[in-house]
C-alpha cells in the first residue's frame, strides 16, 4: 500500500476529529496507528475514547498542561522538541501504517520548531506509512509537500454566542 500525507487545516472545527476518525477506520481495517498531539496535556475525551482499543491506537501528548497564549517557554520548546523526536521514532520504528501529528501546525505557528523540521518528518515518511497533520494556519511549504489537504472553514459558531467547550463535543 502507497501511503500519503495529508493535511487538516483552516479556522473550523473539525481537523482532529477527522484525523481520529481517520485512524478509527484504519484500526478497523487492521492498520497500526500511532497520535502525537503537540501542545496537548489535558484529559480530553478523545484519549479516553481510545483506551478501549488498547495497544492498537498509541496516542501520546507532547503539551505542558498549560494554554500556550503567546511566546513559548523554555519547557514548551522542550516538550515539542521531544514530541518531535517520538514523531520520528514512530514514522522510522516501522511499527505503524499511520502516524498522526496532531496540531503540529499550530505547534509551528508558535516557533516550538521550524518549517525544516515538519517537512524532515515528511521527507523520512517510509513510503507505506499514511502521514496526518492537523492544526490551523498550516504554512504554504508544508501544504507543497502534501498529498491531500482539507481546509476547514468556519462558517458559524456557538462559541460566538458564549458556549463554552462541552465534554464529548469539543473536549
Amino acid at each position: 500500500m502507497t501511503g500519503y500525507v495529508h493535511i487538516y487545516t483552516g479556522d473550523g472545527k473539525g481537523k482532529t476529529t477527522a484525523a481520529l476518525g481517520l485512524a478509527v477506520r484504519a484500526m478497523g481495517a487492521g492498520l497500526r496507528i500511532y497520535v502525537g498531539q503537540f501542545m496537548k496535556k489535558f484529559e480530553y475525551s478523545e484519549l479516553s475514547g481510545l483506551q478501549p482499543f488498547g495497544n492498537r491506537i498509541t496516542l501520546e501528548q507532547y503539551g505542558t498542561g498549560c494554554h500556550l497564549i503567546d511566546t513559548p517557554s523554555q519547557e514548551d520548546l522542550a516538550a515539542a522538541e521531544k514530541g518531535l523526536e517520538k514523531l520520528r521514532a514512530a514514522l522510522e520504528s516501522g511499527s505503524y501504517d499511520v502516524v498522526i501529528a496532531d496540531e503540529i501546525n499550530v505547534a509551528l505557528d508558535f516557533k516550538l520548531f521550524t518549517v525544516q523540521d515538519v517537512l524532515k518528518l515528511i521527507e523520512i515518511r517510509p513510503a507505506h506509512v499514511e502521514l496526518i497533520l492537523t492544526g490551523r494556519n498550516a504554512r504554504p511549504e508544508v501544504i507543497e509537500a502534501a498529498d491531500l489537504v482539507t481546509e476547514m472553514k468556519s462558517v458559524k459558531h456557538y462559541y460566538k454566542k458564549g458556549v463554552q467547550a462541552r465534554k464529548g463535543i469539543e473536549s
